[in-house]
């Protein structure tokens, strides 16, 4: 059952089945299969982000620890330091 009233506008290339007929000659010609070797480290990388975020939200504090062994380029931490 189609809709009355659509939030978006629908692509003029899937209006005109473009993006069907792209969809189904990738799918018959096997390219997905082929470049699947391809994808799996920026698969693996989009994995990682997630845990990566909350493996760093959760050291808090240490946070600044970086941020120690660098000097400043600013005049007044240079007269502070003598």
């Amino acid at each position: 059952m189609a809709r009355l009233f659509r939030k978006r506008r629908r692509n003029q290339k899937s209006l005109l089945g473009i993006t069907k007929a792209r969809r189904g000659a990738k799918k018959a010609l096997g390219i997905t299969a082929i470049k699947k070797p391809f994808r799996t480290l920026g698969n693996l990388k989009r994995r990682m982000l997630p845990r990566v975020r909350k493996a760093r939200v959760s050291l808090g504090p240490l946070k600044f620890l970086p941020f120690l062994g660098r000097k400043s380029k600013h005049k007044s931490s240079r007269i502070l330091k003598g």
